[in-house]
């Protein structure tokens, strides 16, 4: 947040928004009548707030003839995905930075359907947006609250989005004997009310938040790094959760679409699950709720679960063996909440969706990741497999005991300039023995290259990827002959190579073994591939 056309500032949504409506305009037949949900989170660096500039985009909306739904006192993400299909809006406008540092904000953006834009809605909009800069005219910030054409629905909303998300539960009867003593954190953000309340329609014991992170707070003074995925962040919930004899940490990220779990063993100490832990968890729980469903049907119907192509594979595991189908798409749920619509339309039921950096959906309640009802599932899988004597990690590990064992290893070096960060990647497409990809690194060969931001596929007959382009940021993913994958991606939002590898160990080898042979593969080859001492390169 701050001055400039490459900050976020009244200015800037101010443009952005113009662009909205003119592209809306264009392109969504009574979008004015449909009208626009807009909610905000608790962001705030000087005079500049997530809630100024949602009045900023309400003010333009309304004057233009917009309907504008207005989410008031700081609320998930979640709710404004929701918000847009349950609504049947044109669009939806959440302002947030996620899980992003405190001088950050953001302005997250829904299609009609309730998924997070892609293309051509996002080139075409930022087109609209460039041909619209100059104020149409000024605008009435004060007045949007009272404005004929806005209202307030979170109430209704959130009545409606926690109706509907019921039917993810099959234990209301029996919730509230859970043996499970959890403690919750929002991070600092605005979670903490929503997640009680999700608890108490799913008949949970009240939850017992951290209190030094349960209020909202834009300084975020326990954590330098509001993002539940960061080593330390959940050090606070680990500290009240032991005063407290709690044996369970959930977590969301600021804005409450992330969710994050902790367990403690019997040793005393914390397990901090990883996404992809998470992700096969509650997708073998909501797959396994399917088949009880349909128990008594002589063929299973056909469902689906997602995830990104760079998450674990061992949900494809498991939905295979199953007998549910799997599918992948591009990373960024975006890419998820489309094809999941697509899945949906053509009659195939969607049963879960993730990614592995702490994204899931669970069930049809909406197009995107949320972690509040993520929250109450997961509460309620973890009460139920501790009535069977089980914990989260016995859970888990009789998961890889049954579909085998899959090691990730995943982290990022940091990358503030652009120029170095094309330099590496340019290496790795022309810097192969003769001048192409790379046949081979850290003493394995290379089997498989997929460059998503040139379309390029070494497997396919014509060397063409069936995957979207994403000619905007660096993703190439490769295959090794000692059976590890590794995908090598820019982040959208932050200054990040990131890289996801993963490896299946074969039968009868520790996981142990399976993941010190990992580590010191993907080491050298981050050394290799990166150069990140040559380059002066921070490794996380």
């Amino acid at each position: 947040m701050g001055a400039g056309y490459n900050r976020m500032n009244e200015l800037v949504v101010l443009q952005t928004t113009q662009g909205l409506i003119k592209y809306l305009e264009e392109h969504v037949e009574d979008a004015k009548s449909k009208g626009v949900v807009i909610g905000y989170d608790h962001r705030a660096l000087g005079t500049l707030s997530s809630k100024g500039f949602a009045r900023i985009s309400a003010a333009v909306l309304l004057s233009q003839g917009y309907k504008v739904y207005l989410l008031e006192r700081f609320v998930p993400t979640p709710f404004v995905a929701f918000g847009v299909t349950h609504l049947n809006c044109a669009a939806g406008i959440m302002v947030t930075a996620s899980h992003n540092p405190k001088a950050d904000d953001g302005f997250k953006l829904y299609w009609g359907n309730g998924s997070q834009i892609i293309p051509p809605h996002d080139s075409g909009i930022a087109a609209a947006i460039a041909l619209n800069l100059k104020p149409w005219q000024k605008y009435d910030m004060a007045g949007v609250e009272a404005h004929e054409l806005a209202s307030d629905v979170t109430d209704s909303i959130a009545a409606a989005y926690y109706s509907s998300f019921l039917r993810l539960s099959d234990h209301l009867d029996d919730n509230a004997s859970s043996e499970v003593k959890a403690v919750y954190t929002a991070m600092h953000g605005v979670g903490c009310q929503w997640v009680k309340q999700a608890f108490e329609f799913f008949h949970h014991p009240a939850v017992d938040a951290v209190p030094s992170q349960a209020e909202p707070d834009a300084d975020f003074p326990t954590v330098v790094f509001p993002n539940p995925e960061e080593k330390g962040a959940l050090n606070e919930a680990q500290k009240y959760a032991n005063a407290q004899g709690a044996t369970l940490i959930i977590a969301n990220d600021p804005d409450a679409d992330r969710l994050a779990l902790a367990e403690k063993g019997d040793d005393g100490q914390w397990y901090v699950f990883s996404g992809n832990e998470i992700g096969v968890m509650l997708g073998h729980w909501q797959i396994l709720r399917w088949k009880r469903l349909h128990a008594d049907k002589a063929q299973l119907p056909a469902a689906a679960v997602l995830a990104s192509v760079v998450s674990s594979r061992m949900l494809k595991a498991v939905a295979e063996s199953e007998g549910i189908s799997y599918h992948d798409t591009l990373t960024g749920f975006k890419w998820l909440g489309d094809s999941a619509i697509k899945l949906r339309a053509s009659g195939v039921p969607v049963l879960f969706t993730y990614e592995e950096a702490l994204g899931y959906c669970i069930g049809d309640v909406l197009c995107d990741k949320d972690g509040v009802s993520g929250a109450a599932v997961a509460m309620e899988m973890a009460s139920q497999l501790r009535k069977d004597g089980k914990s989260l990690r016995d859970h888990l590990k009789a998961l890889y005991a049954h579909y085998g064992e899959f090691v990730s290893y995943n982290s990022y070096v940091i990358s503030h300039d652009a120029a170095v960060t094309d330099k590496i990647f340019l290496r790795l497409r022309e810097g192969g023995p003769t001048g192409g990809y790379w046949t081979t690194c850290a003493g394995e060969a290379v089997t498989a290259i997929v460059d998503v931001t040139k379309g390029y596929d070494s497997r396919s007959t014509d060397h063409s990827s069936a995957l979207p382009l994403t000619p905007e940021s660096h993703m190439i993913m490769f295959e090794f002959a000692n059976g590890c994958s590794v995908t090598l991606r820019t982040s959208g939002t932050e200054p990040k190579i990131k890289f996801y590898t993963e490896i299946a160990g074969q039968p009868g080898k520790a996981r142990a073994e399976v993941q010190a042979t990992l580590h010191t593969f993907v080491d050298r080859l981050v050394d290799e591939m990166l150069q990140p001492k040559e380059h002066g390169l921070a490794r996380a």
